[in-house]
């Protein structure tokens, strides 16, 4: 269960029409959970199932998903691999299991954010918030900046699309775009975690620092020619990570 709701003022900033999805099976979580996120502004609303969440998603679009990691069939972990396969929907993991294997094991799948129960109120809240902040990014950008190329692969700021050699789209999720992108914007400079994080808008209350390296690791395996020996992005040691191609705006 989640730790009793602090009597504080949210300035919770929520984009237009952001609707979140949970996918709870215990109803007095979800429960909770929804009368949280109504209070502090959002629509939403709960599913207790795979099946359910499902015939859900073939009807309404998200914002977010909060999904649990231990639900009755097919679990959480399972579900995350599934819609990240062909959605870039923010997907925020909410479950019991504490561990960091499990922790990393979720962001691998394509979670964008990881919180264990029990939790806190107003930490959940922040961590949606700057969720939904990093996905409606898009829609703030001007449209001057251009696409850029690296290495025969194309980025549009814009449009939030990567499409590799041969043209074809390849799925990033919100985390792993925002990443990539910044990787684009300042290549061959030495970049550590944290200004990663703090330059793909997740402030304190995104993703620990641990993240960044599953995040990482994940772009690699979609743009390395081989992401067992990369050379795209190299991990400095004790500084980070530098991005090597050269960046140049798309014609």
């Amino acid at each position: 269960m989640a730790k009793p709701m602090e009597n504080v003022g949210y300035d919770v900033i929520t984009p237009a029409s952001a609707r979140i999805l949970v996918v709870e099976d215990d109803r007095d979580i979800a429960t909770m959970l929804i009368e949280l996120m109504k209070e502090a502004g959002y629509v939403a609303e709960t599913v207790g199932s795979a099946m359910e969440m499902d015939r859900v998603l073939k009807k309404k679009e998200f914002s977010l998903i909060v999904l649990d990691g231990m639900l009755p069939g097919e679990d959480g972990f399972s579900i995350c691999r599934r819609i990240r396969a062909s959605d870039t929907t923010p997907i925020l993991m909410l479950t019991a299991l504490t561990k960091e294997v499990d922790r990393v094991v979720g962001l691998e799948l394509g979670a964008d954010d990881y919180v264990t129960k029990p939790f806190s109120s107003r930490e959940l809240l922040a961590r949606i918030k700057a969720l939904l902040r990093r996905s409606s990014y898009s829609s703030q950008l001007k449209p001057s900046q251009d696409p850029m190329t690296f290495a025969g692969w194309r980025i549009d700021p814009v449009t939030r699309e990567l499409t590799d050699i041969d043209g074809v789209h390849v799925p990033l999720t919100t985390a792993e775009f925002d990443v990539l992108l910044v990787f684009c914007e300042n290549p061959r400079q030495v970049m550590n975690r944290q200004d990663i994080l703090a330059r793909t808008h997740a402030g304190a209350a995104g993703p620990v620092e641990r993240s960044i390296d599953v995040h990482v690791s994940r772009i690699r395996q979609k743009i390395e020619p081989n992401y067992k020996e990369p050379t795209f992005i190299k991990t400095v040691r004790l500084g980070g990570y530098i991005f090597t191609p050269e960046v140049a705006v798309a014609i």
